[in-house]
């Protein structure tokens, strides 16, 4: 399953997580600030826990991480 999408129609093409407005790097800034996966899930329910963990993955094992 896609978790990451991006169309030029929402937030300008920015990466964001399937069926949301919400950005991948929104998304990995409120990790880094220290929010839990839980803490998100509740404060933006258009996020679920297992669309954050997919999303996690699917960012792991892509090419945007990969060395160039």
């Amino acid at each position: 399953m896609t978790w990451i999408v991006s169309d030029p129609d929402h937030l300008g093409g920015k990466p964001r997580v399937r069926d949301t407005r919400v950005a991948v790097a929104l998304l990995l800034e409120w990790l880094a600030s220290g929010m839990t996966i839980a803490e998100i899930s509740r404060e933006y329910p258009s996020l679920t826990e297992e669309a954050i963990r997919g999303t996690l993955e699917e960012l792991a094992h892509s090419d945007l991480l990969s060395a160039r």
